[in-house]
């Protein structure tokens, strides 16, 4: 059975002041940091065969410090990096309310071929590593993606609040991913930013 915990990254600036990233490269603040550093104290409890990360900033350095502490093969997949919204990039959910109140953002990413780079990128990660245990740093928009698909869209994409530094497990069995459990955050302690 292939294994994947899907790890939200840690906190940024925007984050903490509620602007959409998408694929602008933001990097992690000092809660960030601090979560990334809890996630794997936490996850140094199980065993993992490697690390799977979305290239942008914020979700590599969240791997990265995973692995100071796991020490395992990591390897970059654009398949996993946060979908492009637009022009909606960089605004707060109010501005984006006022701007595009539709929510149909201008030059934003396919949903369909979004939705379909993460699905490819799933089955790289089964054909290439099946049967493995494998860590996938990734974003809140792409984790959000694969539930909705997995659990048919009772969860998910405009459903699901998914908190940084959240875990999630879904394993592949008798050709389905299924969803074990998503957005764990017990072993996250409170974090604040400093600003």
């Amino acid at each position: 059975m292939t294994i994947v915990c899907l790890v939200r990254h840690g906190e940024t600036d925007w984050n903490a002041r509620g602007k959409i990233q998408g694929k602008t490269d933001i990097p992690l603040n000092e809660a960030g940091v601090q979560q990334a550093a809890q996630c794997g104290a936490y996850l140094s409890d199980s065993n993992w065969d490697l690390i799977v990360t979305s290239p942008l900033q914020r979700a590599r350095r969240t791997a990265e410090i995973i692995n100071e502490t796991l020490d395992l093969p990591l390897i970059e997949m654009e398949e996993f990096a946060e979908k492009h919204f637009g022009d909606a990039e960089g605004l707060t959910y109010e501005e984006r309310a006022l701007t595009f109140p539709d929510r149909h953002y201008p030059n934003q990413e396919d949903s369909e071929l979004f939705a379909e780079r993460l699905a490819q990128g799933l089955k790289i990660i089964n054909d290439r590593y099946k049967e493995q245990r494998v860590l996938l740093v990734s974003h809140g928009g792409v984790i959000n993606a694969i539930l909705g698909e997995l659990s048919d869209g009772e969860i998910g994409s405009g459903k699901t609040r998914l908190l940084n530094a959240c875990l999630s497990h879904i394993h592949f069995h008798e050709d389905n991913w299924i969803i074990r459990n998503y957005n764990q955050i017990s072993h996250l302690e409170k974090t604040v930013s400093k600003r």
